[in-house]
């Protein structure tokens, strides 16, 4: 039996492919000892790991005080977060032995941490992937069109602060790469290389082993009955963005006292008193078990985050997507590309390019086969089961 660190920051999109590689690895005997934000403390202990939390308010006060406008911005937020999380993660550990780590590619410092404690080291990436190459694409463009007053002060802060994390950690960062991708000598991409853009880019230290699809934990069986043999449309904007009282309110206008049932997810910060007066044919809750209500669903209007994306295709839902930020357009332009869905844009949204999307999706066979077709490939690469695989391969 190995000792496993599992190091993650926050957010669903980052927590939830983990849990089915946690709870694989440790019913082959591993003891995994997993470090996130205490909201996710309950979740993650159900999967047997042992559950250790840092600060999450320090933790986001660091990051977004790296400043948000710019992409190297938030890779100097992230090197702020080095001192919320390292000491914290190195203090609750003290004295133990580990085998290998894996680490979220983007938070939690996971790069920083493997090359302290001198660990193999496994890097879960719950985005597309980046190549060196395709990452300083996306950079080059800050330093090369954006005013030289702006790009300096940001720069001249990203070296103080490597600099600063040399000296207190001992620990060389050679580029911006590795601070937001953590690149490591295996890396766990929750995708198909179908659906990565470029994927053929990837050498074979990336290991494309689809959505990581397991039980939440969750139980709203009522809701499941109610739904049964009715084929809704389903709606969510998952679990940051979700605060849209007026788009809720625009699909009440596109697809209210229509023949569809309709499941709308609002998420927790929202009341459902808020939304006024609720169509018949609406089912509009706070929380939605998204993995088994997919399973009945003819058509899923959603965000775009990776999970909720996969998770759809995955069970060969047509989309429509409607990105609200980071890779979210990016996810929307591969789900048009393989001609599974249509992508809309939020600002200028109007009910009726709302329901023409839906109808369009749904009256042309062409969507729904398209993806069936990328729901076999993505059941077919094995997920969490594949992902441990790969894993025990690595470790030898």
């Amino acid at each position: 039996m190995a000792r496993v660190l599992f190091i993650n920051g926050g957010s669903e999109g980052h927590i939830n492919p983990t849990i089915g590689v946690v709870q694989e690895l440790i019913s082959r005997g591993e003891e995994v000892v997993y470090f996130c934000i205490e909201a996710y403390r309950e979740r993650m202990e159900k999967t047997g790991a042992s559950v250790r939390t840092f600060d999450d308010q320090k933790f986001i006060k660091a990051f977004i005080s790296g400043g948000r406008n710019y992409l190297l911005e938030r890779i100097n937020g992230l090197l702020l977060t080095a001192d919320v999380v390292i000491p914290s993660v190195l203090e609750q550990i003290e004295g133990e032995q580990f085998d290998y780590i894996i680490h979220d590619s983007m938070f939690g410092c996971g790069r920083l941490l493997a090359q302290m404690l001198k660990l193999p080291a496994v890097s879960s990436c719950t985005s597309f992937a980046q190549t060196q190459d395709s990452f300083d694409q996306i950079l080059e463009p800050f330093f090369t069109n954006t005013p030289a007053e702006i790009v300096q002060p940001i720069h001249d802060r990203f070296q103080s602060l490597t600099a600063g994390v040399k000296d207190k950690y001992g620990v060389e960062i050679g580029s911006p790469y590795e601070v937001f991708c953590n690149p490591a000598p295996l890396t766990l991409v929750y995708t198909t290389r179908e659906f990565q853009p470029g994927g053929e880019a990837f050498d074979s230290t990336y290991k494309f082993v689809g959505p990581s699809i397991s039980s939440r934990f969750t139980q709203d069986t009522g809701l499941l009955t109610e739904i049964e043999g009715k084929q809704p449309i389903y709606i969510s904007l998952g679990t940051v963005f979700n605060q849209a009282i007026d788009f809720y309110k625009l699909c009440f206008e596109a697809f209210g006292h229509t023949e569809h049932t309709v499941v709308l997810s609002i998420g927790s910060r929202t009341s459902i008193s808020d939304l006024g007066e609720i169509p018949a044919n609406f089912i509009v809750k706070n929380y939605v078990p998204q993995t088994d209500v997919l399973q009945h669903t003819q058509l899923f209007i959603t965000h775009g985050g990776m999970n909720s994306t996969h998770e759809g295709l995955y069970y060969g839902v047509p989309l429509v997507v409607i990105p609200q930020s980071a890779d979210q357009p990016i996810i929307a332009g591969q789900v048009a590309k393989i001609g599974a869905g249509v992508k809309l844009q939020m600002e200028s949204l109007t009910a009726e390019q709302l329901r023409e999307a839906a109808d369009q999706v749904l009256s042309q066979s062409s969507f729904r086969q398209a993806a069936a077709r990328m729901g076999e490939s993505l059941r077919k690469s094995g997920g969490y089961r594949q992902a441990v695989d790969e894993i025990f391969e690595f470790k030898g």
